[in-house]
């Protein structure tokens, strides 16, 4: 399932995203996955559960590494679980189709790409490993309107195929309404209202879930 974490800037739903990869420190509560305690792993702990949780970040145009090629993008989860060149080269054209993108793009370096393509470049990168869950913070903000809808497109598809599971953290409760199962509403660092998706986006309850 897809559950929206939905709020202003500043009120700590990208903090949130940042505790569940290990990139921000918590300071209180506890972060649990498959049942497991995996609020203070050690880096190595952390890196071995790489192949459950990735994230796509915001910004496409500084999430990708300007010097790599597609190809080189895509192939370095793949390398460094130990896959061989052939397995690498297979994987990688699976995840070019998954996300609908020529094969000739895995040449390409990512100056060549629109935002919209660059994204996609950015989603296949997350699914390299075939996550169970991915952390999607802020991922259509920085495209226009007509590529943010093609690439929610993609978001759902890819979930239709996979199985993946997603936190979509967002400030625009019009795409968490199109993302989400469930929604949560952040407010100030605390969690103000959540529930089923419809009911949430079409009826809130709170006075700040109206406002937004």
């Amino acid at each position: 399932e897809t559950v929206g974490l939905v709020g202003e800037s500043g009120s700590g739903k990208s903090t949130i995203g940042r505790a569940i990869l290990g990139m921000a420190p918590v300071s209180a509560g506890r972060i649990e996955f498959d049942g497991r305690d995996i609020t203070h792993l050690s880096r190595r702990r952390r890196r071995a559960l790489a192949s459950d949780i990735q994230v796509v970040f915001q910004d496409p145009y500084s999430s990708l590494s300007p010097s790599l090629t597609t190809g080189d993008t895509l192939a370095e989860p793949l390398r460094a679980r130990g896959a061989s060149r052939a397995e690498s080269s297979r994987r990688i054209r699976e995840l070019l189709d998954l996300v609908h993108l020529p094969v000739d793009a895995l040449h390409r370096m990512p100056r060549e790409f629109s935002g919209g393509q660059r994204q996609r470049i950015a989603i296949a990168r997350a699914l390299a490993l075939q996550p169970r869950f991915i952390v999607c913070d802020e991922p259509v903000s920085a495209l226009d309107l007509t590529t943010q809808a093609r690439v929610l497109d993609l978001f759902i598809e890819v979930q239709e195929r996979t199985g993946v599971a997603y936190l979509f953290i967002s400030h625009d409760l019009d795409v968490v309404r199109v993302m989400s199962h469930r929604i949560a509403v952040m407010y100030r660092g605390e969690i103000v209202e959540r529930g089923d998706g419809d009911q949430v986006s079409t009826n809130p309850q709170h006075p700040y879930t109206r406002r937004l």
